[in-house]
């Protein structure tokens, strides 16, 4: 399958870009394109207007309190919060308050702890005090020097008390003289209800701007991301109709990227950290986004295959997963050699383990898997090192039952061998297979008002096969198959010739009608009888390994006892040898013909998309 990809863009003065592409190399997940726009006062001032939109509606996004511990106030000052203001002043003042008020808590705990041990005071009455002429001082100090004596000459007042230390105060006349033997400490800048009562306006406060914050979100946040998109729109507009000549200032950068959707919340984060401005929406097909394919551990390993002959377009259907199957049945019946089969097993654990990593190396999982296929389907032809399975005298039964030549008599069906039949059989379903992937495409991408035609050729053709099929099984009655064809007759003559192009003249649809007649019928006869090559190669490739057998057993009657075996094995490994090599080279190529021309002809594939290539340090090296 395609992977849906998620298009970014990126508005940035030239001087940076060099720095940014350096960092999305980093990434090593974005497929980039880059351009350059000359920059003037107008096109610098909507890059900052769109930048500040940008930067408030990434805020806003960001805003989520459902976890929070006083989501229910959060909830009730969003719903009493009244935003009358701009709404990008509105989230910038409320954010700063927000950070500003983290370092009013974090003093404010401060305080707490600074206050806690004095207790609860009233600031008036010791004003009071003041005012008639005494003196407060205020002390701490470790337990082990506190003297009680002290008690006895000094008015003294014990606060509080612990294990490690003992504060308290002294009164006395503001004006005489006084000489306590331990130094003073600071008075309290507020009681510890004092301090408390901050902390709690404080935290009431956060709830506040949250809430503001969050009303913020839910009445505004869709209004500025239009405000977004219209001022990106506006100056991709201006930066388009831009002169090619530099201005004073420089140039802009834009950056267009593609990265697949399935990373936007790891990329989003990265994004907001850096100082740019930067948009995303989903891919579409008009922005023609690179293609990356995503597929099983079975198929994954063709999509070279299908990438040579070109990648889907972005919404068209990916071919892989039917190739894979396919590729691997006609290349396993152009050899028709279990034997061989074995030694593309035994040549891919090689690439495997010999050349691993290297560019060959990575294609031992396909080499293996052609190895198992050709294996499987040699024995079902019935040929081993060019050796017929049927006719060899150390064959067992169970293995003779399974070659397809002993299913039939002589071999053959209705006169011609079973293999082509098979090959053709196999052939008719591999087009009808490809016309119902493109009548399902073509209706999911253009519609089904404009995929009638293509609806009543696939509803006659495979219709029609099912139908035959059924009738000969003789599944259907006579009667119940006759207004069967005649009901499918009917359905498919008017969509291909009547409502082939709906609101065109129907006489113009009767006329591209007869036209697309007679290139389907001609075209798929070619197609069909094209699959005969499997049935060809096979053959073709069993009967020359019969050939060096025969060449290597004649050698044996030479009357020169070891050398005639000698020459002998060496005809057999340098005519096997030249056989798999000549077999592999036609089994590659004539199924990749099947596929690229039979199948991607009647399937509708395009194949028009670009490979996704991310920006990475490995590929800029």
């Amino acid at each position: 399958m395609v992977e849906k990809m998620t298009k970014y863009s990126f508005i940035l003065p030239s001087g940076e870009t060099e720095g940014f592409l350096e960092w999305l190399q980093s990434l090593g997940v974005m497929d980039v394109t880059r351009s350059s726009k000359p920059v003037d006062s107008v096109s610098a001032e909507m890059l900052e207007r769109a930048g500040i939109v940008k930067k408030t509606v990434n805020a806003l996004e960001k805003i989520d309190y459902s976890s929070d511990a006083d989501r229910e106030k959060i909830l009730l000052a969003a719903t009493n919060a009244v935003i009358d203001g701009d709404a990008i002043k509105e989230t910038e003042d409320a954010l700063n308050r927000l950070e500003a008020l983290k370092g009013e808590i974090q003093a404010a705990h401060r305080q707490i702890s600074a206050s806690g041990p004095w207790g609860c005071f009233d600031r008036e009455k010791l004003l009071g005090l003041e005012s008639i002429g005494l003196k407060i001082r205020w002390y701490r100090i470790n337990r082990k020097q506190y003297r009680p004596e002290w008690e006895q000459e000094y008015a003294i007042e014990i606060i509080r008390e612990d294990p490690s230390n003992v504060w308290f105060v002294t009164v006395s006349p503001a004006g005489s003289e006084y000489d306590f033997p331990v130094a003073e400490v600071p008075a309290p800048a507020m009681s510890l209800n004092e301090a408390e009562a901050q902390l709690e306006s404080l935290l009431g406060e956060v709830i506040k701007q949250k809430g503001r914050l969050l009303a913020l979100k839910e009445r505004k946040l869709d209004g500025l991301r239009e405000i977004l998109h219209r001022e990106s729109a506006g100056l991709d507009l201006y930066l388009a109709s831009a002169g090619k000549g530099e201005a004073a200032e420089g140039y802009i950068n834009i950056v267009t990227g593609f990265a697949p959707s399935d990373m936007d919340t790891e990329l989003a984060p990265k994004l907001d950290a850096r100082d740019v401005l930067w948009l995303q929406a989903p891919a579409t097909p008009e922005d023609n986004p690179p293609i990356k394919l995503k597929n099983n551990w079975f198929s994954r390993n063709f999509e070279v295959l299908t990438g040579m002959y070109g990648m889907p377009a972005y919404g068209e259907f990916d071919p892989t997963p039917i190739l894979a199957p396919f590729f691997l049945l006609f290349f396993a019946m152009c050899m028709g050699d279990a034997g061989y089969g074995i030694l593309l097993i035994i040549i891919g654990q090689v690439l495997k383990y010999k050349l691993s990593g290297s560019g060959l190396g990575k294609m031992h999982r396909l080499v293996t898997f052609l190895g198992i296929g050709t294996l499987v389907i040699g024995l079902f032809l019935g040929t081993f090192f060019g050796i017929s399975i049927l006719e060899a005298s150390w064959t067992p039964d169970w293995l003779k039952a399974v070659c397809i030549d002993g299913w039939f008599p002589d071999g053959k069906i209705a006169g011609f061998p079973a293999q082509m039949v098979l090959a053709v059989a196999i052939g008719v379903f591999h087009i009808c297979l490809a016309m119902v992937v493109k009548t399902i495409g073509y209706t999911k991408r253009f519609g089904f008002r404009n995929t009638v035609g293509t609806w009543g050729w696939t509803t006659l053709i495979v219709g029609g096969i099912i139908l035959a099929a059924l009738g000969g099984m003789e599944v259907l009655g006579g009667e119940v198959l006759k207004w069967a064809v005649i009901a499918l007759a009917v359905v498919s003559g008017l969509a291909i010739y009547v409502f082939n192009t709906p609101g065109r003249n129907p006489l113009k649809n009767i006329g591209s009608g007869l036209w697309d007649t007679y290139n389907m019928v001609t075209g798929l006869l070619g197609d069909v009888l094209s699959y005969i090559r499997l049935y060809a190669l096979g053959l073709a490739g069993g009967m020359l390994g019969n050939a060096f057998n025969i060449m290597g057993t004649m050698i044996l009657d030479i009357p020169i006892p070891g050398v005639n075996w000698v020459f002998c094995i060496i005809i057999l490994i340098f005519g096997h040898t030249l056989n798999l090599a000549m077999s592999c080279l036609g089994a590659f190529v004539h199924p990749l013909r099947l596929t690229f021309v039979e199948y991607f002809k009647n399937s509708g594939y395009e194949g028009t998309g670009v490979e996704y290539k991310p920006l990475t340090k490995e590929s800029n090296e």
